[in-house]
């Protein structure tokens, strides 16, 4: 039996809080084997393990009596007896020595209890594949840098807290680095993506060097849309990009059920603009959509098409001709369509008939820009097929009133998060009273607000613990980040309330400047 709190994680999330990482492994194992149906993901994490429903399929009330059943019958169980995977690893960590010292050891004893011991994935996240790795037979615990990294190469090997861990691609970090391998530790197309997953037993061979070309230190980059058709339907030739503006995407609705791998949602910001589209078109609602952030886009037909252009609102010009959005409008080969930079709103979406084409990564056509996952950022000269899945002819009339976004100020509700206990009565009342504005620090990742400094009540340090999109982050300085669909999927800062699944599209569409006022949501148990 493993004792649980159950804390809330907005309406379609919930944390189950645990007393050590042994008692979390144990209540994932025993979530995992008795997985209902509408369980979108299960991610541990040091003290918590994250529940992620479709209250559609499992009523919130329902998956909350399943999992603590689960959990009054959750036993440790000894790891099985499956192969350890083998790391190779070159001891040449830039702080080797220096972490050596702060544990009272030499170098040379840091590798050789570092190797000899058995470790085992606890949990992922941070980055796709990055597991933290747990032994028995390490009793150190290593203090994080007191100022990150802005970059730690691929493949580089570190250790911090209890844990120690490998990067699977190029990113910011502050853990000591000890070493480098030159195993690939994330692939989206293999059959299992993450090399070091949750219950896997871990070694680390020492060698003398690596070779240069190793897969873990290539660039983690994607191809181009245009050397990535999908092979499980035969594309048409689709449009060539002339200007992608500030920033053009392809994005659906994301890849739901990865985040254990440390793999985030993603898909299009805002939802409901792209499954508008696509019914315009007489598409499935999530097919494959151009996001295009700001405006400024170009691009031109190289067969006979259809299209059609919501969400943000600015000037949509089809071979010179001003044409209205929420309309499917004949997109004649050779012709150019430009869609001018935005007056309201962030982002538009472009969708053509038959839905646009690229590689699949993990069941999803969506650019990640934080993970590397999914087809790269749309350039100047990239060709951009279309699939055949229209599934109903074109709409005859409009499907409903449209006009543009209101992108001045925003009401956005809030659902409870799990550490609101974190913050005092003060800083509570200030999060609804206070007006908002966002920075100009907004992404597809994430979106930092201006305004007061929520002063928190505890300031110790906060394990990580699994993340979703809408969380409202606190970092020290007090002041908020709304994690969106590309952020990480854990975090170590305390998330005080979860903005609503439905004001996730109004944020989509908010701009640096918007002002924004929260307000308590209605909740449904």
């Amino acid at each position: 039996m493993v004792s649980v709190r159950l804390l809330p994680m907005g309406e379609r999330a919930f944390l189950l809080e645990a007393g050590s990482l042994d008692e979390v492994l144990a209540l994932h194992s025993g979530l995992e084997a008795e997985r209902p149906t509408g369980v979108l993901d299960l991610v541990p994490a040091a003290r918590t393990v994250l529940v992620r429903i479709d209250p559609v399929v499992l009523p919130v009330p329902a998956a909350r009596a399943w999992a603590q059943a689960a959990a009054a019958k959750a036993e440790r169980t000894p790891p099985t007896s499956t192969a350890a995977v083998e790391l190779d690893i070159a001891y040449d960590g830039a702080d080797l020595a220096e972490t050596a010292g702060l544990l009272g050891l030499t170098a040379d004893e840091l590798v050789r209890r570092h190797s000899a011991a058995e470790w085992t994935v606890a949990f992922t996240g941070f980055a796709p594949g990055f597991g933290y790795l747990v032994s028995e037979d390490w009793p150190y615990d290593v203090p994080r840098l007191s100022s990150p990294r802005t970059r730690v190469p691929a493949g580089v090997v570190g250790l911090a807290a209890r844990f120690s861990g490998a990067y699977p691609r190029e990113t910011p970090g502050g853990w000591r680095l000890i070493g480098t391998t030159d195993a690939r530790l994330f692939d989206a197309d293999a059959a299992t993506p993450a090399l070091l997953a949750p219950g896997a037993r871990v070694r680390f061979t020492p060698v003398r060097a690596l070779a240069v070309t190793s897969s873990a230190t290539a660039p983690a980059s994607v191809p181009p849309v245009s050397t990535a058709p999908s092979p499980a339907a035969t594309p048409s030739a689709g449009i060539e990009i002339i200007d992608p503006g500030l920033l053009a995407t392809l994005q659906d609705l994301g890849r739901p059920g990865a985040a254990s791998l440390g793999v985030a949602v993603s898909g299009a910001l805002d939802r409901g603009a792209l499954r508008t589209a696509n019914r315009l078109l007489g598409n499935p609602e999530d097919a494959t959509g151009v996001e295009v952030t700001m405006g400024g886009f170009r691009a031109v037909a190289a067969v006979d098409a259809w299209f059609a252009v919501t969400g943000a609102w600015g000037p949509v010009r089809l071979a010179g001709r001003e044409v209205d959005p929420y309309a499917a409008h004949e997109w004649p080969a050779g012709a150019e369509l430009h869609l001018d930079w935005f007056q309201h709103g962030a982002r538009a979406y472009l969708a053509a008939r038959g839905g646009f084409d690229a590689r699949p990564a993990l069941g999803s056509r969506a650019t990640d820009l934080l993970a590397g996952i999914g087809p790269a950022a749309l350039r100047a000269g990239d060709a951009v097929g279309l699939r055949a899945e229209a599934s109903v002819p074109i709409p005859v009339a409009p499907l409903a009133p449209w006009g543009a976004p209101h992108d001045d100020e925003l009401v956005v509700e809030l659902a409870p998060g799990p550490r609101a206990d974190w913050f005092g009565s003060p800083a509570l009342g200030m999060l609804y009273e206070a007006v908002w504005t966002v920075s100009n620090d907004a992404d597809r990742v994430g979106m930092r607000l201006d305004g007061p400094e929520l002063v928190r009540a505890r300031t110790d340090e906060l394990p990580s613990e699994g993340m979703v999109p809408g969380a409202l982050q606190v970092p020290p300085s007090g002041r908020p980040t709304i994690l969106l669909a590309d952020g990480p999927v854990t975090g170590g800062y305390p998330v005080i309330a979860v903005v609503t699944d439905a004001a996730l599209d109004l944020l989509a569409q908010a701009r640096p400047g918007t002002r924004i006022r929260f307000r308590h949501a209605r909740t449904n148990g």
